[in-house]
């Protein structure tokens, strides 16, 4: 998992000296957000919370912060087939995290400078951000780019903690097409190295005991062993996004499409639609569609069965070389679509509150998808609220 951590307290107290300096901030904005998520079945039930910050300092510093509380129960599956007795397991953390920024404006160039962490039981990571956004054009047009890096430490049974490093490249555009229109282009190129396996996920095979006792027949046996994903994933992903305003309904339409691609093999595409209607001055109405699609990595399979030979002993503790496997059904090939409706009540300048419902249903797709009950479908609730001064 991942947090945030003291180690951004000399950041954040650097910022409060500053800001002793300067006048009064020009502005601060509060937000609180809770949100709950609950798989049929009582499967996974996770509780996430949040409050978050920003403080204008002057015209051209601001800081923000976040600190985010993740609270998870409840069973997955393991990867390894329904008939066996541990085809689910029994899970319970809570994530901690922490995030400090700084941004300040320098002429037409607005920097901004993130680090962050999180922590759980068995997950510690370490977070770095530095981008820069350029106004062009009479700030019609704005240009993106940056750079993200995360250090992080896996806890996994029966070794000492694994490293994971990834590191992300990306740049953007955004362009003011009219004064309704507003469209941007993303692209992220990513690498991850290090221990890339889930230490929760298994994948079975059928063997049999030879007990070398004449007229004692062979015993019949499905042993689990762990997963081996590769210990290094390149991936690319183009985002390009959308909004209109419609004027005679008063109401915006934004869109978002995703594409990525990884050396896992996996394709995947994404795509959220959601339509922002003004009722009156105080509320507004927003129903929202998500729908997921990908094909499965190229070492997806459901059991080691027919693929590795029974003289092949796979590893206590695999690190990402050799043979690649996994029966994770998030890397099979799925469908995920999400329907959801937010309502927003604006109470007047300073203050508005947000309630949402969706509904999120999983699939798996044609031969290379995990067994049907391996997939989700969930409830999520969020609450909300925002304070600007």
């Amino acid at each position: 998992m991942n947090t945030r951590h003291f180690v951004f307290a000399p950041l954040l107290l650097q910022s409060v000296r500053a800001a002793e300096s300067f006048p009064l901030p020009e502005a601060e904005r509060l937000d609180y957000g809770y949100q709950l998520y609950q798989e049929d079945n009582q499967r996974i039930r996770v509780e996430s919370s949040y409050l978050r910050g920003q403080v204008d300092i002057n015209a051209d510093t601001a800081v923000r912060f976040q600190l985010l509380r993740d609270a998870i129960s409840g069973s997955s599956p393991t990867g390894e087939l329904p008939s066996e007795e541990n085809y689910v397991k029994e899970m319970h953390d809570v994530r901690t995290g922490v995030l400090a920024a700084l941004a300040r404006q320098f002429g037409d160039h607005r920097l901004d400078l993130e680090i962050s962490r999180s922590v759980e039981s068995d997950y510690d990571s370490h977070g770095y951000s530095l981008s820069d956004a350029w106004d062009l054009n009479q700030k019609n047009t704005t240009l993106a780019f940056g750079v993200n890096y995360l250090s992080d430490k896996v806890a996994v049974p029966g070794i000492q903690r694994q490293d994971k490093t990834g590191l992300d490249l990306f740049t953007g555009l955004t362009q003011l097409i009219d004064k309704n229109t507003v469209v941007s282009a993303n692209f992220t190129l990513g690498y991850n190295h290090g221990y890339l396996n889930d230490p929760y996920k298994n994948i079975d095979r059928h063997e049999v005991l030879d007990l070398g006792i004449p007229g004692v027949p062979l015993i019949p046996l499905v042993t689990p062993y762990n997963e081996n994903r590769p210990d290094h994933r390149l991936r690319e992903v183009l985002q390009l996004e959308a909004t209109h305003f419609f004027e005679a309904p008063n109401a915006a339409l934004d869109t978002v499409y995703r594409l990525s691609h990884d050396d896992y093999g996996v394709v995947s595409q994404f795509i959220q639609i959601q339509w922002r209607q003004a009722v009156g001055s105080h509320v507004e109405v927003t129903p929202y569609l998500r729908y997921y699609r990908q094909n499965a990595a190229k070492f997806f399979m459901n059991s080691l069965d027919d693929v590795f030979p029974l003289s092949y002993n796979p590893p206590d503790h695999p690190n990402g070389t050799g043979p690649n496997y996994s029966a994770d059904y998030r890397l099979s090939a799925l469908e995920a679509l999400s329907l959801g409706l937010r309502l927003t009540y604006t109470i007047n300048t300073h203050f508005s509150l947000s309630a949402s419902y969706e509904r999120y249903a999983m699939e798996g797709l044609g031969g290379n998808a995990a067994p049907a009950s391996s997939y989700p479908s969930a409830n999520i609730w969020s609450l909300s609220a925002s304070a600007k001064f």
